[in-house]
Parts: structure tokens; sequence; C-alpha cells
């Protein structure tokens, strides 16, 4: 099956087009046929799509919504010259899958879409306002564009994260107050530790339910995970993605008594320090300079580079204390597995958080560990007891199996499609 992966931002639309075999058939054959970005929707977007194996093809065109965006990204994809021949119409996209943030405490899963599940992705709007709605609208694009045949998926960051038992995801509120507004923790980055963690077992020969590790997903956004017998058991991000580890704008934890103090010293309300917290802290508010590690890491060691050095020894100390606690949550682990944007390409990063905990068993080797940029790799060293990998992530191939899997469960419960 071709399957069109839809990630919707405020203001973007990414895509990448798959080729799934079915798994229930003993077919696991899997291809990326094409990948893009829609970027800055409005007058002036910007558009970049490659079909794998082809020249790049950019252009600037007026698409103001999500609908615009995907009828595009559908007439590209189909065209002659996408340089895919497996992708010939819209008749040859089997089905769409949808990348959505927050599936609150209803979606345990990846479901099929319907006007039901539709209605409660926008209900859960309040929990994730930059994304939920982008995602249902790019929902409704899509079944404009494709029309209602052809069936739609979509898959939950907060999913994987349902297996976290009730110590760790509640918050110790006054019990009623946090039952009547569902407020828990229910982490994020969730296809990504789930992909991680499946290909761990693939790489190392370890039963899904045989696996005990530490994922950590570090890019712009950062989230550790817990992982016992293949599932989550904790995790870095709360209620929302602000909480835990620093990130690239985001501040991760601190103490909440903060913004009853910025709104008496500063003047500011909450919304405003909320949105500080979220886009103008983390490595960038620490810096000064920028949220970018690469542009951190160059700045550090020139004259004036105390500032830079700071942030990124936050990030890493923060992260470090992380694994300490999950490895005393697990009861020790087999590997801690580095992914994500900086996880994937700054051995010097991964170098400075896993420095110092030899006492637990780890030690990198440094030659493996500068040689890994962006591929699998194991980069802890020969006789270490506890070991480090390097896996690239791997998320819309996470969402196309899960959308693969419900259109093919679907049809086995209603074979005549009613």
């Amino acid at each position: 099956m071709r399957v069109l992966v839809l990630n919707c931002g405020s203001a973007t639309v990414k895509f990448q087009v798959i080729a799934v075999g079915d798994p229930e058939a003993g077919v696991r054959a899997e291809r990326r046929l094409a990948h893009g970005i829609v970027d800055g929707l409005g007058p002036e977007a910007a558009l970049h799509f490659e079909a794998d194996g082809g020249s790049p093809w950019r252009r600037r065109a007026a698409l103001p919504d999500h609908r615009a965006a995907v009828d595009r990204i559908v007439e590209w994809v189909c065209a002659a010259d996408v340089g895919s021949p497996e992708v010939r119409g819209p008749q040859d996209l089997g089905a769409v899958g949808h990348r959505v943030v927050h599936g609150g405490a209803r979606f345990a899963r990846s479901v099929l879409v319907d006007d039901g599940v539709l209605d409660a992705i926008e209900a859960l709007a309040d929990l994730a306002p930059l994304h939920n709605p982008a995602a249902a609208s790019g929902m409704r694009a899509a079944r404009a564009v494709l029309g209602p045949a052809t069936p739609m998926v979509a898959a939950f960051d907060t999913a994987f994260f349902h297996t976290l038992p009730e110590h760790a995801h509640a918050y110790a509120l006054p019990y009623e107050l946090a039952r009547r507004h569902t407020l828990r923790r229910y982490g994020f980055h969730g296809t990504s530790h789930r992909y991680v963690t499946e290909r761990y077992g693939e790489i190392t020969g370890t039963q899904r339910d045989r696996v005990n590790i530490i994922t950590l997903h570090l890019g712009n956004g950062c989230s550790a995970a817990a992982i016992r017998s293949g599932g989550a058991v904790d995790t870095s991000m709360g209620f929302t993605p602000l909480e835990g580890l620093v990130m690239g704008t985001r501040s991760g934890d601190l103490d909440p008594a903060l913004l009853e103090f910025l709104a008496r010293n500063e003047g500011m309300t909450v919304g405003q320090i909320v949105t500080m917290l979220n886009t103008a802290s983390g490595l960038l508010g620490l810096s000064g300079l920028s949220h970018d590690m690469r542009t951190l890491l160059a700045a550090a060691d020139r004259p004036g580079g105390e500032r830079p050095r700071l942030a990124i020894e936050v990030f890493c100390y923060r992260a470090r204390k992380y694994i300490g606690a999950y490895l005393a949550a697990l009861g020790g682990a087999e590997a801690i597995v580095f992914t994500g944007g900086i996880g994937e390409n700054a051995p010097a990063v991964r170098a400075r958080i896993c420095g110092g905990l030899e006492w637990c068993g780890l030690t990198l080797d440094p030659g493996r560990n500068a040689a890994s940029m962006g591929s699998e790799a194991r980069i802890s060293a020969e006789g270490s007891r506890l070991h480090a990998y390097v896996i690239p992530t791997n998320e819309e191939l996470m969402i196309a199996r899960d959308t693969v899997h419900c259109v093919a469960q679907a049809s086995a419960d209603d074979p005549a499609g009613r």
C-alpha cells in the first residue's frame, strides 16, 4: 500500500509518500517514494518537494490554508514527472496517515478517522492549541481532495505513553481537581520513542517484551523515556511538551512559583509568561544567541562563549540527571538510545551527557561516537555494561505502518466494507 503521511503544523504541511507491504501477509518491504514541505502558508508559501532519487522541486505559491496545501501536494505526487512511476494518480494512494500531537486520555493507539474522531481531536485543542486544530484541518483537507473513500488514520504522539503507571503520570494536585480536568502527565514524541524502541530490538535481536532501555529524543524539542519490557513506564514531558529536559526554546522543568513571581515583579500575564517559557527560553534564553545546538557548539570555544557554554552544560546536565533517575526507576537498563536531530548528529553533546556515567557501567568509545553522524551505531566501548546507541528516528514510517495496520484490521473486521 502507498501511504501519504501528513504532518500539519499551524503554518506548515510536511509530507512523505511511503510504500508499505502488509505485515499480516508476511510482507514488510518499506520504501519512501517522495517527501517535502509547504512552509509558510499564505500568499508566498515555499514549496520544497522531492521524489526519492529525483531532483528537488521548488516553487513559491499562494497557498492560504491546509486545503490548498494538501491539494498542491496531491497534485504534485500524482503528476507524471514526479519520478516515482509507482505513484500515478490519487487512486494509487491507498490511505493517508496523519500525525496528531495530543490524543488526551481517549486515544491509546492509532485509529481510523471518522467524524467522531475528528470532533474529538478538535475538542482537545485546549491541550495542544498550535497542533491539534492544524491536524484536524489537514484531515478535512485530505478528505476533500481525495474523497471519503480514501481511508485516513490518526497517529497520536501521546499514545505510546498510555502505559505509564498511575504513580508516574499523576500530579500531586488535589485529587478531584485533577480528575475533573484530566490533569496528568501525557508525554509526547511517543511515535519517535516507539520507533527507536522497536528498532533497538531489531538491531540487537531482543524480543520486544525484553527491551529495557532509556531513550533520549534530542532536537529542538527534547524528551526522555524509560522503557521496560518494550513499553513506556515514565517520560519527561508532561501535561504539555513544556515539562522535562531543556530544549531549543522551551525551559523544561522549573519551579511553578516562578509564574507568580514574574507576574508580580515584571508585570507579565500568565499567558505572556507561558509564551516566554515556550518560545524564548531553553538554549536560546540561556545563550542569548541561538536555539540551534550547532551554532552554540561553534560559539562555545570562541571568545565571549561563556553563555553558549553554559547553555550546553545545562542541556547536558539535565539529560544526565534524567538518565540517572530512569536507571533508578527501571532498576537498571541495557542501553541508552539517542535519537532526534541533536541526538543523531552531535557527538560532542552525546559525550558530555554520558561523561561521568562510568559508575553505572557506561563507557563511550570515542571513535565510534565521533563517527556516528545520522546513522545507526553502537557508540559504547567493548565491555561496557550499559551500552549506548544512536538510532535515527523515523516517525513517518511508524505512522505509515500504523495506517496500513488500521486499514487492514478494518477490512478484516468488515470484509464487505460496510
